[in-house]
């Protein structure tokens, strides 16, 4: 999180504060209702590999969370696809690849160009409510 504070972020954590077994479900549904209601801008979701957070973040209207291990799949993830959630797997990827990964998505500009490709995802998302 210093990290985070040397960058001039402020950083919201949603737990989980003990190394007790979790259902990271929960963390992951909290972090990303954060995300969509303006509370924080993005999320960083960490577990054992990244997926099941990412599966949980992106079941929330309106969440990009990609599942990530290396640092030009994070900065796609922005680039490209506007993530605004990052998942990452501690049994995966090491601190300071961690890191670097985090350091690359945050740096990432997002690309206008793609929001074509959002609109559509979005459509689905908003279809798929609906069925």
């Amino acid at each position: 999180m210093a990290r985070a504070a040397s960058r001039g972020l402020e950083i919201a954590d949603y737990g989980a504060y003990s190394a007790d077994r979790v259902d990271y479900n929960d963390y992951a549904e909290r972090a990303a209702r954060a995300v969509v209601s303006g509370e924080v801008d993005a999320a960083v979701l960490v577990c054992g590999t990244g997926l099941g957070m990412s599966m949980t973040a992106n079941k929330v209207r309106g969440v990009r969370c990609a599942a990530v291990s290396d640092p030009y799949t994070a900065r796609m993830a922005k680039a490209h696809n506007n993530a605004n959630a990052l998942a990452i797997g501690a049994r995966v990827v090491g601190v300071d690849l961690a890191k670097m990964i985090v350091d690359e998505w945050l740096d990432a500009e997002y690309e206008p160009r793609h929001q074509p490709r959002l609109d559509k995802l979005a459509g689905l998302e908003a279809r798929e409510r609906l069925s």
